[in-house]
């Protein structure tokens, strides 16, 4: 039962282009933290101060920036490889820090005791998630009432005014979400360790697989964008660029072989041949000494 959660891949696959372009200009993974932060914070505050149903889309803007940023925080951690023990860390308070400043918008809406008791409940399936990772189970997420649903919930009390209604309910919720939870956990730890240790293999290996094929895909782009550049370059005048005569290359000077007259020496002079003796249709040559020309020019003087 996960509820909205389940649409997380789809939504994750749609801010990919927006993460490879944080992940160009070097921002911080922290920074979304933060920015997810202050989107609660002015969430709560549109929530908080302005009338229904005109609250309804700067809570339902700033919330969806919210979830973004949460989203976004930890894929860029790992596409970039800059994952730390004090990001994860951040992470999960920057999460509990913007589920109760989301609460505390109902703080002029509703009685202090439900409010104070719905703070308490929607913090409470992130910390039985926590304590289930905590003693060796894989960390669970999702609903009935979880994260996103909890935005949701917000968006509708800013829109219709009813805020005691729906902060009951989101307590409610959030109430049997921990306790759904919290059996899945008891469960999971009370299988064999290979079986668990399995279970989270698994779900890193699925991450990995997305991660991958988004990467893969990024790749594919732009080696498609090259292609594109290279088809565009000018080639030479009346060749065809697709025959292998537009892309002409030098060809090798042809070897160098001894012609009839001559004979290559050792130094790489050529020395005359005198005609010698026919026999046999095959003309027999020999290099001519000094002497022979010699005798050769008196003869014609």
């Amino acid at each position: 039962m996960n509820g909205l959660y389940a649409l997380k891949p789809w939504y994750a696959g749609r801010l990919s282009g927006l993460r490879r372009a944080l992940a160009a200009r070097r921002v911080s993974p922290d920074t979304l933290t933060a920015a997810g932060v202050v989107c609660a914070a002015g969430a709560a505050a549109a929530l908080a101060w302005l009338p229904a149903p005109a609250a309804a889309l700067p809570v339902t803007v700033l919330l969806a920036g919210r979830l973004a940023f949460a989203n976004l925080d930890g894929a860029l951690a790992r596409d970039t490889g800059r994952t730390t023990r004090r990001g994860a860390l951040l992470n999960e308070l920057g999460d509990r820090a913007a589920d109760l400043l989301v609460v505390a918008g109902f703080l002029p809406l509703a009685p202090l005791w439900l409010v104070a008791a719905a703070a308490f409940a929607t913090t409470l399936p992130s910390w039985v998630s926590l304590a289930g990772a905590a003693a060796g189970a894989p960390r669970r997420n999702g609903g009935p009432v979880g994260k996103t649903e909890r935005c949701l919930l917000a968006v509708v009390a800013a829109a219709s005014g009813w805020a005691v209604p729906v902060l009951a309910a989101a307590a409610a919720g959030s109430a049997v979400t921990a306790v759904v939870r919290a059996v899945w956990v008891w469960r999971a730890l009370g299988q064999p360790e290979t079986t668990v240790a399995a279970v989270a293999i698994e779900r890193a290996v699925s991450t990995d697989k997305r991660v991958a094929t988004e990467r893969d895909m990024a790749t594919e782009r732009a080696r498609a964008t090259e292609t594109a550049a290279e088809s565009e370059k000018p080639v030479a005048r009346g060749a065809d660029p697709a025959s292998p005569a537009g892309r002409r290359r030098p060809s090798p000077p042809p070897p160098s072989s001894p012609t009839l007259g001559s004979l290559p020496s050792e130094h790489g002079r050529s020395l005359p041949l005198d005609p010698g003796e026919v026999s046999g249709g095959i003309t027999h040559t020999r290099p001519q000494s000094p002497a022979d020309r010699g005798t050769q020019l008196r003869g014609t003087r």
